[in-house]
């Protein structure tokens, strides 16, 4: 059977999205939020932040975990079976939210940064680490603002199936924005990273739980639905 004004759809694979859908059951845990960071350096003006961020976090009553990037190897320079790569990969399924950080450097984001992202498969046997987690993105900048790292994490992100968040942080002349201990000063930039990290956590209560609905895709479903006939097909030849 085919719909008359839609030739090309298979029936049986369609769903028709409803409001009912979207009444799932609550989960009450704390919301689990991974940060990332995108340098090496002692004084690193990331790292800074992505610590700020969590101490907002914490605050906002999410339990967190900050990868520490050092020791992980170039993509394809190490097995995946690396500690430091397996580390990653089991934090990101452990995740519900994450937080990517990086300093701009040549006009885009570190390759610490992307080395991280490298290591994130879109697949881990039958589980996507990363789809239908939310996303933060913030950069910092040694001189003006600039958006240009927080909108290549952006692209990143939808290629991992990521919901980014509207909201993002760019911070300016960072060396001027953190005292010497590290923490960030009063500023404007502070205000938008508490928006940030406030918005991150309304998303990931709102969306968690509807993750596997929100992510479920008639190109999937007609597949997988292909798959089963064809093998259905062969036990019945057999």
């Amino acid at each position: 059977m085919t719909l008359p004004d839609l030739p090309n759809l298979v029936p049986a694979s369609v769903e028709i999205p409803t409001a009912q859908h979207l009444d799932a059951p609550r989960t009450i845990h704390p919301p689990r939020i991974l940060l990332l960071y995108g340098s090496l350096r002692e004084r690193s003006y990331s790292r800074f932040l992505t610590l700020e961020a969590e101490r907002l976090l914490r605050h906002f009553g999410a339990e967190t975990r900050v990868v520490n990037p050092h020791g992980l190897p170039l993509p394809d320079g190490e097995d995946e079976k690396h500690p430091k790569v397996q580390e990653l990969r089991e934090l990101c399924q452990w995740s519900e939210g994450q937080v990517w950080t990086s300093p701009e450097r040549h006009g885009a984001m570190s390759g610490v940064m992307k080395s991280q992202i490298d290591w994130i498969p879109l697949a881990l046997g039958a589980i996507r680490p990363t789809q239908g987690r939310t996303l933060a993105v913030m950069q910092v900048s040694g001189g003006s603002q600039s958006f240009n790292a927080v909108n290549q994490m952006r692209i990143l992100g939808r290629w991992m199936r990521m919901l980014t968040i509207p909201n993002q942080s760019s911070v300016a002349k960072a060396w001027q924005e953190f005292d010497t201990a590290g923490r960030m000063n009063p500023s404007p930039f502070y205000d938008r990273v508490v928006d940030v990290m406030e918005e991150l956590v309304k998303f990931t209560l709102l969306t968690r739980d509807l993750a596997p609905y929100l992510t479920d895709r008639y190109s999937e479903r007609k597949e997988a639905a292909e798959k089963l006939e064809a093998r259905m097909g062969l036990a019945k030849i057999r």
